[in-house]
C-alpha cells in the first residue's frame, strides 16, 4: 500500500518482468541469390507442423512450384503453405496483391489436385495491403518498352505491375485491401483519381475505369471474408498460446531493392528487414532465418552476373535444372556458385542456416568450379560492390573442386553422399564460417547450419 504505481513499474523494469522472452518467435525462409532457390520447396517441407505460413512482401512476380503427391502446384501471391489443411496462411501488410490474380491462381490449382480444397476458409489478408490494378500491369509494361526505347536495356520485369503499385504506395495515393473493403463509393472516387494520375503520366495508356469498378466490385465481396486486421493477427499469434509461425520470402537477397543489384531488383525488402516492416514484426521476434542456396547460380532477366557459364556447362545445368521462371516461363541463365554473392547476403540478412538445393544436378560433372574472390583490374575487391557498372567488370577467381560423377538423387542424409560431395559442402560450409550440418537431407536438399 505505501509503494506508488511508478515505484512498482521501475521495479519491474529493473528486474526484468517486463523484458520476457517473445513467446512464440518467426521462422524465416529467404532466397539468398537471385531467386529461384527452391524456397517454395523448403517451406513446403517446413510447413508440414506450421500452425501458421506467412507472406511479407512482393506479389505475384514471384513464382513457387511445390510437388505433392506427384500433382505440382504454382504459387504467385498464395503461401506455398497453403497446402497444409491445419495451418493458416497469411499474407501481410507488405504483399501487393492483384485481384483478379489471386483468384485465378487458386481456381488453377483447385483444378490440379486437392491440396487447395478450403483455402478460403485458411487464407487471411491483411487489411493494410495495397492492390495492383490493371493499369498498374499495363504501366509497367510500357515502362519497359520506353527504357528499350531510350536506353537500349530494359530491367527484365515480369510486368506484372509491381513496381508501378510500390510506386503507387510510396507517393502515398496507392490503395489498400481496407479501402476496398470498406466503403465501395469513396474507394471509386479515390480509384478514378488514381486512374487519371496513370492517364496523365502514360498518354498511350488503355484504362476502361468502368469495368475495373465492376470487375473490382466483384472481388471486393470475394475478399470481404478473408480480410483481417494484420497487425492484431499477428500480435496475437506471437504472443498468444504456442505456436509455430514459418515465414516465406519472395525473390531473393540480390533483388532487394536496398541491398540488390540495383537497378535490377524488385522493388520490395526481400531480405529479412522485410518481415519486420511487411507482416508488423517486432526485431525481436524474429527467430530461425534460413538462407536457401542453390547449389549453383541462376538468374532470369538482364544484370550483371559474374560466374554465367554461356557454354556447354552452363547449357547442361539449364537443361538439368529444368531451369525456367515460374512466374515468366524465360529461360534461366546458368553459373558456377557464386559464394562472395552469398556471403554478402549473409552479411545482410544474419543466416541462421542455409538450405542447399539442387546438388544433383552437379551429378555429372567431373570437375565443380565455385567462385571466391572478385577482381577489378587485377586488383582484389573486397567487399561485394554497390555499382553495377563494377561487378559487370570484375574477375571471377575459382577454386576447382572434383565432382562425384554418380547419382544423389536418392540419398537422404549427409553421410551417404559420396566423398566428393560432401567435401563441396564442407568448402561452402568453410568459406561462409559454418559451425555444423543438420542431418536433414530430402531429394538433394541439405540444410547446413552455420554461426
Amino acid at each position: 500500500p505505501d509503494v506508488t504505481y511508478s515505484e512498482t513499474w521501475r521495479y519491474r523494469l529493473v528486474n526484468g518482468s517486463c523484458n520476457s522472452e517473445p513467446r512464440n518467435k518467426v521462422t524465416v525462409v529467404l532466397g539468398a541469390q537471385w531467386g529461384d532457390e527452391g524456397k517454395g520447396k523448403v517451406v513446403d517441407l517446413l510447413a508440414m507442423d506450421a500452425d501458421i505460413v506467412c507472406r511479407c512482401q512482393g506479389g505475384n512476380n514471384a513464382g513457387h512450384t511445390v510437388v505433392v503427391d506427384s500433382v505440382e502446384y504454382d504459387f504467385h501471391l498464395l503461401p506455398s503453405g497453403v497446402l497444409n489443411q491445419k495451418a493458416l496462411s497469411f499474407i501481410g501488410n507488405g504483399v501487393v496483391i492483384h485481384l483478379p490474380g489471386l483468384f485465378d491462381e487458386a481456381q488453377k490449382n483447385l483444378q490440379k489436385g486437392k491440396g487447395l480444397q478450403g483455402w478460403e476458409e485458411r487464407l487471411k489478408i491483411s487489411d493494410r495491403a495495397h492492390i495492383v490494378f490493371n493499369f498498374h500491369q499495363a504501366v509497367d509494361g510500357i515502362q519497359e518498352q520506353q527504357r528499350q526505347l531510350q536506353a537500349g536495356k530494359n530491367l527484365g520485369t515480369t510486368k506484372k505491375g509491381i513496381g508501378p503499385a510500390y510506386s503507387s504506395k510510396a507517393a502515398r495515393n496507392g490503395l489498400r485491401v481496407c479501402d476496398l473493403v470498406s466503403n465501395f463509393s469513396a474507394f471509386e472516387e479515390k480509384f478514378r483519381v488514381l486512374a487519371k494520375h496513370f492517364l496523365d503520366m502514360y498518354p498511350s495508356l488503355n484504362v476502361d475505369i468502368d469495368s475495373e469498378l465492376q470487375q473490382l466490385k466483384v472481388y471486393a465481396e470475394k475478399l470481404r471474408p478473408l480480410v483481417t486486421d494484420g497487425v492484431y493477427f499477428m500480435h496475437k499469434a506471437l504472443n498468444g498460446p504456442s505456436k509455430k509461425i514459418l515465414v516465406e520470402g519472395a525473390n531473393a537477397a540480390l533483388l532487394d531493392i536496398d541491398f540488390g543489384t540495383y537497378p535490377f531488383v524488385t522493388s520490395s525488402n526481400c531480405t529479412v528487414g522485410g518481415v519486420c516492416t511487411g507482416l508488423g514484426v517486432p526485431p525481436s521476434y524474429v527467430g530461425q532465418v534460413y538462407g536457401v542456396v542453390k547449389a549453383y547460380t541462376t538468374r532470369v532477366g538482364v544484370g550483371a552476373f559474374p560466374t554465367e557459364l554461356d557454354n556447354d556447362i552452363g547449357s547442361l545445368l539449364q537443361s538439368r535444372g529444368r531451369e525456367f521462371g515460374v512466374t515468366t516461363g524465360r529461360r534461366r541463365r546458368c553459373g558456377w556458385l557464386d559464394l562472395i554473392l552469398v556471403r554478402y547476403a549473409h552479411m545482410v540478412n544474419g543466416f541462421t542456416a542455409i538450405a542447399l538445393t539442387k546438388l544433383d544436378i552437379l551429378d555429372t560433372l567431373s570437375e565443380i568450379k565455385v567462385g571466391v574472390a572478385y577482381f577489378v583490374d587485377s586488383e582484389p575487391l573486397p567487399n561485394f560492390p554497390a555499382n553495377m557498372d563494377v561487378l559487370t567488370h570484375v574477375t571471377v577467381k575459382y577454386e576447382t573442386l572434383p565432382g562425384w560423377c554418380c547419382s544423389t538423387e536418392d540419398v537422404r542424409c549427409f553421410e551417404e553422399l559420396p566423398p566428393q560431395a560432401q567435401k563441396y559442402i564442407r568448402f561452402i560450409e568453410d568459406f561462409l564460417q559454418i559451425l555444423h550440418f543438420a542431418t536433414v537431407e530430402i531429394s538433394g536438399n541439405v540444410q547446413i547450419g552455420l554461426n
